[in-house]
């Protein structure tokens, strides 16, 4: 027995013991902590919008698209969503955002939560009554513009405190140039008075239902406060403000000819319900239960102790794809055709060690010995898998190029397990599996040629 193979199996057991232990308990790998869920498999929402990309430059679309994203990821993350996922879509010039939302099968309270993207507006009171936009004349790059006085004027450092002596609640913000020309203009023309914030034409309300209106107390410039909040008012008014600011218009084009478009409407909008995703889980579990007692006593029967050992190897490529999945939990997303990636790989680990065992029953059948049969046998199965693989490996990148280019989520996960899941295969097939033939043939513990599937009949016939 090599000592290079015993190292190499102390290795293996080393890495499967971690793998063990990264997903034991399974609890583990369930949400919140673990694997992320898609919609067909957890329920939820599902919306596309479009973005208004008109009044930017070409050449600067792509990354204040990406801003986009990742405001719309921070402002997800301070409503205390998990496992949601925003996209970007592109294609002929347009872009679409595209929002998972797991767990939240209200689409009404989806589109509601999305409301939360759009700018705050800040509008005050005229002789009737009524709230109309904050508006003042501002120079800016030397021009004068009426601007109306939103949440994209402030910096990103609101922060809630409170009075050293009152300890009365206060909301600490900061403008920037233009904001700071327009709030003092505004502060100005409005003390004593109350200036209301608005989400889209609705008041902000606190959580006593009222309108969320400070009166103005003093001339504001680059830095000011809001009193008279309640912590909680305070505390969310200052996740959204510090969540970042979307300066491109989401919604959806009516026509896009005459160029209407409807803000905050989305494109498209599907729900899942949580009990069919649940449905689809159990089934798959059931698909995969009956794949994988099928497989083993097809391999059992059919190469007997090189199918046990491809077994055991199975197994352990099993908890290497979970550890995997686990490991990378905040990349990978978990949907039905990811779970059929999943099984796919399954299929073509085994298919390795078919392609290697019928090889190596074919030397033993040459008249060459165990130990060289089975050296013989997984050269020369070697280039077999190696091609074949690589052809998946680019169909799977293919797959996933399109998949992110078109918008099909499902289509990149698929691709994405089973990428994982082919490469995992390669390594169990050619390592795992090689190192256990590997000893147990150097060991001499069975050398009975009818346990590898090959009798000595056939053996002496072929010699002849």
């Amino acid at each position: 027995m090599r000592r290079g193979n015993v190292y190499l199996l102390i290795f293996i057991l080393a890495l499967f013991g971690l793998a063990l232990w990264s997903i034991v308990p399974v609890n583990k790998l369930l949400p919140p902590n673990g694997l992320r869920l898609g919609l067909d498999l957890i329920g939820g929402s599902y919306l596309v919008y479009q973005a208004d990309v008109s009044d930017i430059e070409a050449g600067n679309r792509d990354e204040i698209m990406a801003g986009v994203k990742g405001v719309i990821e921070r402002r997800i993350d301070a409503l205390d969503i998990t496992a949601a996922i925003v996209q970007v879509q592109k294609r002929e010039g347009e872009y679409n955002i595209a929002i998972q939302l797991p767990a939240i099968d209200d689409i009404e309270k989806a589109k509601e939560m999305i409301g939360l993207f759009t700018v705050l507006e800040f509008r005050e009171q005229d002789e009737e009554g009524n709230w109309i936009p904050a508006t003042g004349i501002v120079t800016v790059n030397g021009e004068e513009k009426e601007l109306v006085l939103s949440s994209r004027y402030f910096k990103e450092n609101t922060e809630v405190t409170l009075h050293p002596t009152t300890n009365q609640v206060l909301l600490l913000f900061e403008m920037d140039e233009t904001g700071a020309q327009l709030f003092k203009q505004i502060s100005t023309r409005l003390l004593g008075k109350r200036l209301a914030i608005f989400l889209g034409d609705e008041p902000l309300r606190g959580e006593d239902g009222q309108i969320i209106a400070p009166t103005v107390e003093a001339v504001i410039e680059d830095t000011g406060q809001i009193t008279r909040l309640t912590l909680v008012d305070a505390q969310e008014l200052s996740r959204v403000l510090n969540a970042g600011r979307i300066d491109v218009p989401l919604g959806r084009w009516v026509e896009e000819e005459s160029k209407v478009f409807e803000p905050d409407i989305p494109l498209y909008e599907r729900t899942v319900d949580a009990t069919l995703g649940q449905d689809s889980i159990q089934k798959s579990i059931l698909a995969a239960g009956i794949g994988i007692v099928l497989l083993v006593i097809f391999m059992l029967v059919y190469y007997r102790l090189p199918g046990l050992i491809a077994c055991c190897s199975l197994g352990i490529y099993g908890v290497f794809l979970l550890a995997t999945f686990n490991l990378f939990s905040s990349h990978i997303t978990l949907t039905l055709p990811g779970v059929a990636g999943f099984i796919l790989s399954l299929g073509m680990a085994v298919d390795a060690n078919v392609l290697i065992f019928e090889r190596i029953k074919e030397e033993l059948r040459g008249g060459r010995s165990l130990a060289a049969a089975v050296e013989a046998g997984f050269n020369r199965a070697w280039t077999a898998i190696r091609d074949s693989n690589i052809t998946t490996f680019i169909a799977c990148l293919i797959l996933f190029w399109l998949g992110g280019t078109l918008g099909a989520f499902m289509v990149k996960d698929f691709a994405l397990t089973l990428f994982i899941g082919v490469a995992l295969s390669m390594f169990t097939a050619i390592v795992v599996t090689r190192t256990f033939l590997r000893l147990i043939i150097g060991s001499r513990a069975v050398t009975n040629l009818a346990a590898y599937g090959v009798t000595p009949v056939q053996t002496v016939r072929n010699t002849k």
